[in-house]
């Protein structure tokens, strides 16, 4: 949302936007194992799938491989784009913007809680932990139809496995 605002200092109008937030967040799961949920750290307290947010200059799929290392010390292959979601309520802290993805852990014994998590487990998706913050259990639920084959994923961009390894990197000219 765009709004004029007049410096204090300088007496100059300015215009000032008041955009969602974007953030990373991903369904990591072993067939064997189950869905990696976290116990949050911080508010709002409660369950959660790892993720968090796009710092500047960082593409999504790069900042969701980074906060899965962060928040559970597990090295992820993105799998698919699960879908954005948006609703301006779906964070009581902030209007925030998600990116879901799907992947799958490359090192899944080295699940670990760290950075914001106090505890993370895998979990059975016909037993996970409550309650569930944010609009986790609308992300796991159409997780779960696409299991089902009710739903499809959505390709990641070619370039990203080429710069997965580069911080903040996305691939030259790969979009604007």
């Amino acid at each position: 949302m765009k709004r004029q605002v007049v410096c204090p200092h300088c007496g100059k109008s300015y215009s000032s936007y008041k955009n969602p937030t974007p953030t990373a967040d991903v369904v990591i799961y072993s067939p064997d194992r189950g869905v990696v949920i976290i116990s949050r750290a911080n508010e709002p307290v409660g369950y959660a799938l790892p993720g968090g947010f796009i710092e500047e200059g960082e593409c999504a799929e790069t900042a969701a491989v980074r906060e899965m290392r962060e928040e559970t010390g597990l090295d992820v292959e993105l799998t698919g784009l699960l879908g954005v979601y948006s609703r301006p309520d779906r964070d009581p802290r902030q209007h925030t913007l998600t990116v879901a993805f799907t992947g799958r852990p490359r090192n899944p014994e080295a699940l670990c809680a760290g950075d914001d998590a106090a505890h993370a487990a895998y979990y059975p998706l016909d037993a996970l932990p409550q309650p569930l913050v944010f609009d986790h259990a609308q992300i796991l639920a159409d997780f779960r139809a696409m299991l089902a084959g009710e739903r499809t994923l959505v390709g990641i961009q070619p370039s990203f496995d080429a710069v997965a390894g580069a911080a903040g990197a996305c691939g030259e000219g790969t979009h604007s």
